[in-house]
């Protein structure tokens, strides 16, 4: 049986000492469409799932990492723009965990050598631990009324 190109993958399998968000989850620019008539870009969309995509620098937690592996862009697809949880550690970077994490081997040719590198796309992003599956579009804060 020959493999899918993507596939599933555990987030605790990719980030085993955690992902910490670096930055905020931004549009993924469609380079192959023509720009608009201000010089902007559409935004891409999933191939299979024809959902916007969103993209976001997270940093390896595993202290092995090397250079090149620290920094990992993870795509997500999403109706709406993924929200980050609360950053509630004392490190300035937001920790998290991806839902529906998938990942594509593919060569990555820049360089000396060849070497084998990875895309990894998901459907959500969320606090460690909290495994929502739906993404959801962002809720408004209920105003607060005083008691009287």
């Amino acid at each position: 049986m020959a493999m899918q190109k993507r596939f599933p993958v555990e987030h605790s399998t990719v980030f085993p000492n955690g992902a910490f968000l670096h930055g905020e989850v931004t549009p993924v620019a469609d380079f192959n469409a023509p720009a608009g008539p201000e010089g902007q870009r559409p935004q891409q969309r999933d191939k299979d799932t024809d959902l916007p995509l969103w993209q976001c620098v997270v940093i390896d937690g595993d202290e092995e990492a090397g250079r090149r592996d620290i920094g990992v862009t993870v795509k997500i697809a999403a109706k709406y723009q993924p929200v980050p949880p609360e950053n509630k550690s004392p490190i300035p970077w937001t920790p998290v965990e991806f839902v529906g994490l998938t990942a594509l081997p593919y060569v990555d040719d820049n360089g000396n050598r060849p070497r084998i590198a990875w895309s990894f796309r998901a459907s959500d992003l969320v606090a460690p631990g909290q495994g929502r599956t739906d993404a959801k579009p962002p809720e408004s804060k209920p105003e607060s009324k005083a008691a009287a």
